[in-house]
């Protein structure tokens, strides 16, 4: 799996946070931000159907 880097205000990071630990949403900061790129890019997806610009595989 590829790392990368990147800058998030400590505003976003903080709660980012609140979801990330024992019995909360994620496991780590990791899983939570993969999960938000995966969220993002589905609704991206589907947006982009609902406009023609993407074809149904």
């Amino acid at each position: 799996m590829t790392k990368i880097s990147v800058e998030i205000p400590d505003e976003l990071l903080a709660d980012l946070d609140e979801h990330v630990g024992d019995d909360k949403k994620f496991v780590n900061r990791s899983d939570a931000i993969r999960a938000s790129i995966r969220k993002t890019l589905d609704t991206l997806d589907e947006i982009d159907r609902r406009h023609g610009r993407l074809d149904d595989e």
